[in-house]
């Protein structure tokens, strides 16, 4: 974890560059959902950035998958706890087979994990950012939102 003192809060266009290249360059996330009732549900996941959405894979039957299903939105939590970027997005479902296959080998080379050659049941889900939100510090808290209804902010 960095715990170096940093020089000030960045910029906007900074905080979105810094984003973009951990989006590009991360494959793990965190994925909070909700079932029906509202009970809460946080899972690690592998994901694939495509510059406009991210691809995410999990089994059909699970909690998550069965939640992202039916509530069709998700908050994912990216990097450390010190640099930490929230995206909530809008969830579209597709079935494996549905996916281009170029888009499920890209997924697979990034993460070392191919949900197609698994024996469950598995889905996609693709996540169309809606906000973005990106801090360091309490320094960065005003000015953290770099996304607000689908378009960047800087």
């Amino acid at each position: 974890m960095d715990l170096t003192p940093h020089s000030g809060p960045r910029t906007r266009t900074q905080r979105r560059l810094d984003t973009e290249r951990r989006l590009g360059g991360d494959a793990d996330l965190w994925v909070a959902s909700a079932s029906a009732d509202g009970a809460p549900y946080l899972v690690p996941l592998s994901f694939d950035w495509d510059g406009e959405t991210l691809l995410l894979a999990t089994p059909a039957n699970s909690p998550t998958g069965r939640n992202l299903a039916a509530a069709k939105a998700v908050r994912l939590g990216l990097g450390p706890t010190r640099d930490v970027t929230m995206i909530d997005g809008e969830v579209e479902v597709l079935e494996m087979d549905a996916l281009p296959r170029e888009h499920g080998d890209r997924f697979a080379a990034r993460t070392g994990f191919d949900p197609r050659a698994e024996t469950a049941t598995y889905r996609w889900f693709r996540v169309r950012p809606v906000r973005v939100q990106t801090w360091r510090e309490a320094d960065e808290l005003a000015g953290r939102t770099l996304m607000r209804d689908g378009a960047w902010l800087a």
